[in-house]
Parts: C-alpha cells; structure tokens; sequence
C-alpha cells in the first residue's frame, strides 16, 4: 500500500458529483489488511485539525508520531514490546486543507500533513505462512 493509493482514491473518489471521502474508503482497505494479513493501519492528525475523534493521536507513540511528522520528517518507526510501529507522512494537497482547515480559512504556508499508522506484531510475521501473493 502507498501514497499513491490514497492518491488514486482521491481521483476516483473526491468529485463533486460524489461525496464519498476517500480517506473513510481507505479505512476499507485497512479492515482487509487487518483480516489479511494482521498489519493494522489508521489515520492520525498532525498538524491540522482531525476530522473524526477516532484520528487524534492517542499512544506515547503517535503523539510523537504527529510532532515529528509535523516537522516534514518522512516517517518514525519503533519496535516495543514485539510490534513494530510505523507513522508516514501524507502530506495534505490544497482540497484537503481546505476541508480540514476551514473554507476560505489561511492556512499559511507551511506543508500540512495527516499522519498513516501502520503496526504488526512480529510474532504473527515470523509465523505467517507465505501465500504467494504480491501487494
């Protein structure tokens, strides 16, 4: 999974005619990931506001997820108590600002960015059969 799959959402997804947001198409995806193969993902903010409860940073490690994200760092990861954790940063286009800053709200002109978390226990990779199958 990558950013141009969210990218691609957007294009597919973001229209006028339609109003289906595509990060909540993502969250989809991530339920699939989950069932698949055990790797959970979510949305955090970092440095705009969060559009649903659920994408406040709430662990130790998101917290300073979002702060080090917020910085233009590209990711921070960490491995504790057998779960290997990763946040990236998204960063956030012009319609996104827009909804999550507020229309026709300035929203000055440091990059904006949302946070992907992405985390798996490595017990479960060491013991997951290999199916063949390509991401």
């Amino acid at each position: 999974m990558s950013i141009a799959a969210l990218e691609s959402m957007h294009r597919t997804y973001f229209q006028r005619e339609k109003s289906i947001i595509p990060s909540f198409v993502m969250e989809d995806v991530f339920g699939q990931m989950k069932r698949q193969w055990k790797v959970e993902a979510h949305w955090i903010a970092v440095n705009m506001k969060a559009m649903s409860v659920d994408h406040e940073p709430k662990t130790e490690f998101e917290k300073e997820a979002a702060r080090v994200l917020a910085t233009g760092e590209v990711a921070i990861e960490e491995i504790s108590d057998g779960v290997y954790r990763r946040a990236g940063a998204v960063r956030l286009g012009a319609a996104c600002v827009n909804c999550h800053g507020g229309f026709f709200r300035d929203p000055g002109n440091a990059p904006k960015y949302a946070g992907l978390v992405i985390s798996m226990r490595l017990a479960d990779r060491e013991a997951a059969p290999a199916t063949g199958e390509k991401d």
